[in-house]
C-alpha cells in the first residue's frame, strides 16, 4: 500500500487475519500509534515505554513491536490539511490492529467527532471498555473491588450516526412537515425542534450482542445482560433486547440460558459451563452499578446508554484515567483513551496515562502477548501500592507522592514482575 506523507518501518511485518478470523500476529508486528491531542504526546510516550520493557522483559528480545506513527485530530494539521488523513485509514487497514490517544471533539460545532469517524469508517461496530479496580485507588464508593466487568457498547447506530438537521433549516422544516402530515406526530413536535434520527438496526444489534458473547466465552465471564430502554423506546432499544436474545438463542443455544429458565426450570442454579443471559432497563442499570455492581460480568448496550455507563462506572474505579478501551470490528481493532484530550494540560508530562496504557494491555492481550499484558497489570498495582503515582491518584489517596507522567511510567516499569 502507498502513503503520501508517511513511510511505514523498514522492520517489521503486518499482522493478519485468516480466511476463519483468526489473528496471526508475526513476532515483530507493526502496530501503527496516533499519539493524539492535547495531553496525548505525553502518555503516548509513556505507554510504549512500559510497553516495550515489558514485551522486552518477558519474550527476552524474541518478540517486539515496532511503532508506526500515523495522525489525526489537530496534529495532522500540521503535517496534512485534512484532520483524518488517508494514510491514517490506510495504516490500519494494511496493519490491522492499532493504539490512539485522545483526539479533541469540539463541543457545539467545528468537525464532527473524529472517534465516532474512525469507528463509522473502519466499521469498528463493538466498544469495549473493562472496568476494574486497582487497590489503593480513590473512589466514590464504599466497596469499588466489588467492580469488574466489561461493557460492550454498539459503536455506529444510536444517536451517534449523526442524522440529524439544525433547528430552523429547510431540512429540518421538510422532516418536521413530514413526520407531522404523513406519520401522524402532530403536536409530538414543535416547529422550532432540531431534528436527530435515532437507528437501531437487527444486523448492528445482533454482530454486536454475538461480539460479547463470544468474549464472554474466551474469557469465562459468567453472565452477559441487555442494557435498554425498552419500556419507552419498543422499536429501536426494545428491538435491541429482543435481537439479543434470538442472537444467543439461535447460535449460541448449547452456551447461554436466559435467566428466566434458570429460575424456572433449574431453581435458581445455573447449569455447568452456562452463561446467562438477562437484560435491565438503562436507568435501573446505572443503581444496579452501584449497589449491586459483583451480579454482573459483561453489558451489551446501545451506543448512547453504553458512553454514560462507561464514564459512570469509570467513576467508580478512579475516573477515566484509569479507564481503558477498544473498538473491535470483524477485521480491524482500534485501541484507545477513553478520555478527552485535556489541552490545559498539553507538554506538561503531568497527566495519567493509565487509560492509554491499559488499553495497550488489552491490545497485547488481544495479540496473544499474554505474560507482558498480565505483567503490566502486576506492575500498575505495584507502583499505586508504592504511592508514586500522577496528581489525578496522589489527590485521592493518604501519603500518595505526586510524580509527572514520565516518572509514573518508569515506576511501572521499576514494578515489572
Amino acid at each position: 500500500m502507498q502513503f503520501e506523507k508517511i513511510t511505514p518501518p523498514a522492520d517489521g511485518q503486518a499482522i493478519t487475519v485468516s480466511r476463519s478470523g483468526k489473528l496471526q500476529v508475526p513476532d515483530r508486528p507493526v502496530i501503527p500509534m496516533m499519539d493524539g491531542d492535547g495531553i496525548g504526546p505525553d502518555i503516548s510516550r509513556a505507554t510504549r515505554r512500559v510497553i516495550d520493557a515489558a514485551v522486552e522483559k518477558y519474550f527476552t528480545g524474541q518478540k517486539k513491536i515496532i511503532w508506526f506513527s500515523v495522525y489525526a485530530g489537530e496534529g495532522a494539521l500540521t503535517k496534512y490539511t485534512d484532520i483524518l488523513p488517508a494514510d491514517t485509514l490506510n495504516a490500519i487497514k494494511q496493519y490491522i490492529v492499532a493504539l490512539k490517544g485522545p483526539l479533541t471533539t469540539p463541543v457545539g460545532g467545528g468537525f464532527r467527532s473524529l472517534n465516532v469517524t474512525l469507528r463509522q469508517e473502519l466499521d469498528l461496530y463493538a466498544c469495549v471498555r473493562p472496568v476494574r479496580y486497582f487497590r489503593g485507588v480513590g473512589s466514590p464508593v464504599k466497596k469499588p473491588q466489588l467492580v469488574d466487568f466489561v461493557i460492550y457498547r454498539e459503536n455506529t447506530e444510536d444517536v451517534y450516526a449523526g442524522i440529524e438537521w439544525e433547528k430552523g433549516t429547510p431540512e429540518a422544516q421538510k422532516v418536521i412537515e413530514f413526520l407531522k402530515t404523513q406519520m401522524g406526530v402532530g403536536k409530538k413536535l414543535r416547529d422550532d425542534a432540531g431534528v436527530g434520527i435515532k437507528p437501531i438496526s437487527e444486523t448492528g444489534s445482533k454482530r454486536l450482542v454475538r461480539h460479547a458473547i463470544r468474549y464472554a466465552m474466551k474469557h469465562k465471564r459468567k453472565r452477559i445482560t441487555l442494557v435498554h430502554k425498552g419500556n419507552i423506546m419498543k422499536y429501536t432499544e426494545g428491538a435491541f433486547r429482543n435481537w439479543g436474545y434470538e442472537v444467543a438463542r439461535d447460535e449460541f443455544g448449547d452456551e447461554t440460558i436466559t435467566e428466566s429458565d434458570v429460575t424456572k426450570n433449574h431453581g435458581g442454579v445455573v447449569p455447568k459451563g452456562k452463561i446467562v443471559i438477562n437484560d435491565r432497563i438503562a436507568d435501573s442499570m446505572f443503581q444496579q452499578i452501584l449497589l449491586r455492581p459483583d451480579e454482573y460480568d459483561v453489558l451489551a448496550t446501545p451506543n448512547l446508554n453504553g458512553d454514560y455507563l462507561s464514564d459512570a462506572s469509570a467513576a467508580m474505579v478512579g475516573g477515566l484515567g484509569m479507564a481503558p478501551g477498544a473498538n473491535m470490528g470483524d477485521v480491524y481493532a482500534l485501541f484507545e483513551a477513553t478520555h478527552g484530550s485535556a489541552p490545559k494540560y498539553a507538554n506538561q508530562d503531568k497527566v495519567n496515562p493509565c487509560s492509554v496504557l491499559l488499553s495497550g494491555v488489552m491490545m497485547l492481550e488481544y495479540m496473544g502477548w499474554t505474560k507482558p499484558a498480565k505483567a503490566i497489570v502486576k506492575a500498575i498495582q505495584g507502583a499505586i501500592k508504592a504511592k508514586r503515582v500522577t496528581y489525578d491518584l496522589a489527590r485521592q489517596m493518604k501519603g500518595g507522592v505526586e510524580v509527572k507522567c514520565s516518572e509514573f511510567a518508569e515506576e511501572i516499569v521499576k514494578h515489572l514482575p
